[in-house]
């Protein structure tokens, strides 16, 4: 399957889409993706009716309606730095030996087409395509990676937007530079497990203006997604809903000669195989 939410913000009613470009409405068998949908099976559950829809039920166009992130916001979002061997290396750092895990704030959840705001005081505000893990049960000391299949609801496209003075350059703290408003547009879809035949081999892509600037593949990850979700068992307890960063490909705007920064009036596009793609123009401070 693949579930999003469509409506304003604040509103978004949950769906799940039918071909390329309609939608079916399921929010009268569910409130919304959240906590508590995913906590109580809700993917089991809805699986069949949204079959059943899909056949039967009224196909609602996708055309013209804002697409609001796939999730509601979770308690948590953690992410996994220099997860990517040809990223760790254009950065002129070391490949961890372990996953670099640091928080983000969960309001930066926004929809995959929203605007993104430089936060007041920006120099430096950077772009990075990622996998997106969205956890399906709670999840504390596993014990294995292979258990780690059972706890993930599914994939998610993410732009986890940075402004890198703020996180390099502030105290080395990278909470403060990844966590101002809309910095962490989601969607425009949860695709479930079964609908992607090998998470570890997929295309990445993001373009600022129309030029290619990040090509790579969740096949260079140091650190795969049940890797990740195991590892940090050990260390938090993971919420159903929760979402996990994974990490970018090379080309991130930090790692040119000189470095290329977003600026008001640039437009983001990017993607991920199977799991669709996103747009975002850069909007100023408040």
């Amino acid at each position: 399957m693949k579930l999003l939410r469509i409506g304003p913000a604040g509103r978004e009613k949950p769906a799940a889409l039918v071909g390329d470009d309609e939608v079916v409405d399921v929010s009268d068998i569910v409130t919304d993706f959240d906590d508590s949908f995913f906590g109580s099976g809700g993917l089991a559950r809805i699986a069949p009716i949204v079959a059943e829809r899909a056949r039967t039920g009224e196909r609602i166009p996708l055309a013209g309606r804002r697409i609001g992130a796939p999730i509601a916001r979770p308690h948590q979002i953690i992410c996994v730095g220099l997860n990517y061997s040809d990223h760790a290396k254009e950065t002129g750092q070391a490949v961890p030996t372990e996953p670099i895990l640091f928080t983000k704030s969960p309001n930066t959840l926004v929809g995959p087409n929203d605007d993104v705001r430089i936060p007041r005081g920006s120099t430096k505000p950077d772009w990075e395509v990622e996998l997106g893990i969205v956890i399906g049960a709670r999840t504390s000391y596993l014990d294995s990676v292979e258990q780690a299949r059972d706890h993930i609801a599914g994939w998610v496209l993410v732009n986890d937007v940075s402004e890198r003075a703020f996180q390099m350059e502030r105290g080395g703290q990278w909470l403060k530079g990844k966590s101002a408003e809309t910095f962490n547009p989601a969607g425009p879809w949860l695709v479930t497990p079964d609908e992607v035949a090998d998470v570890t081999d997929l295309g990445m892509w993001l373009d600022v203006n129309g030029e290619r600037r990040q090509t790579g593949s969740t096949a260079t990850m140091i650190f795969d997604p049940f890797v990740i979700v195991h590892y940090i068992s050990q260390f938090m307890v993971l919420e159903p809903g929760d979402l996990i960063n994974t990490g970018t490909p090379p080309g991130v705007g930090m790692g040119f000669v000189p470095p290329v920064w977003l600026r008001e009036g640039d437009t983001i596009e990017l993607g991920i195989d199977g799991l669709g793609a996103q747009r975002q123009t850069v909007i100023g401070p408040r």
